[in-house]
């Protein structure tokens, strides 16, 4: 597996003044290089531009979660993690009307390590197909579990990957998250844990809502991080309303 490496440069004193209006309008100036510099990478993009901006997400079925989101849902490729303390907790619950989108679709979708034994009866009754979910079982090793990740994203019919693994280092979190925008795929990664230093330009955390903490049919959902957002948002709401469980 090929490893990507960051090359990290420390800033000038007097950054500041090289982006000063002063400088900035020169020719050949920090900022027209800048702007060159984004316009050509798309995985490159401003802290100060606006949550939302310049795209539009999938609706995730629940209007209280998609207020919160950049873009107003899901994002359409990328890497998105969803933190849970436990499993269990609601957390595959929130992607059922992503689900139900992808299937419609007629693309398959990917599960790969998940802890519990897929729930046929309640997918079919939520509308999903089980014949377009595939599988790959939790004691596989990660390497191979990893590469599955990939080769899904890297296939045109592949509308989703689902993923359980909670211990991954940035630059394989990096490897797919570029994965995933280059095969124009969602990946969902489950983590018992967060990293603040991770480089998903998503990640959500689930809880149980204070007011219903005996189960978990509402839940308590976070943004801790969000291209475009500095702070955190969080929304409560059910995950069973009436038009998912119809």
């Amino acid at each position: 597996m090929a490893i990507l490496r960051d090359s990290v440069t420390q800033p000038e004193a007097n950054i500041g003044k090289a982006f000063s209006d002063t400088a900035c309008n020169s020719r050949g100036t920090p900022r027209t290089r800048v702007n060159q510099l984004l316009h050509s990478n798309p995985n490159l993009w401003r802290g100060c531009d606006m949550a939302g901006q310049g795209f539009h997400g999938v609706a995730t079925g629940y209007r209280e979660l998609d207020d919160i989101l950049p873009g107003r849902g899901w994002p359409r490729s990328g890497l998105v993690e969803v933190i849970a303390r436990h499993s269990g907790m609601g957390e595959l619950q929130l992607l059922i009307p992503l689900m139900q989108s992808v299937i419609k679709q007629g693309k398959w979708i990917l599960w790969v390590a998940p802890p519990y034994l897929l729930n046929a009866p309640a997918l079919t009754q939520a509308g999903i197909d089980i014949d377009q979910i595939l599988i790959v079982k939790q004691d596989t090793p990660c390497k191979d579990a990893l590469w599955s990740m990939e080769k899904a994203m890297q296939t045109e019919n592949c509308g989703l990957v689902l993923a359980w693994q909670n211990w991954l280092p940035g630059k394989v979190l990096r490897r797919l998250q570029l994965a995933a925008e280059a095969g124009d795929t969602l990946a969902v990664l489950f983590k018992h844990n967060d990293s603040k230093y991770s480089p998903s330009p998503l990640r959500l955390q689930i809880r149980a809502s204070a007011t219903d903490n005996r189960d978990f049919s509402r839940a308590e959902v976070t943004v801790i991080k969000a291209r475009g957002n500095f702070r955190p948002l969080s929304a409560q709401f059910s995950l069973y309303p009436e038009s998912l469980s119809a």
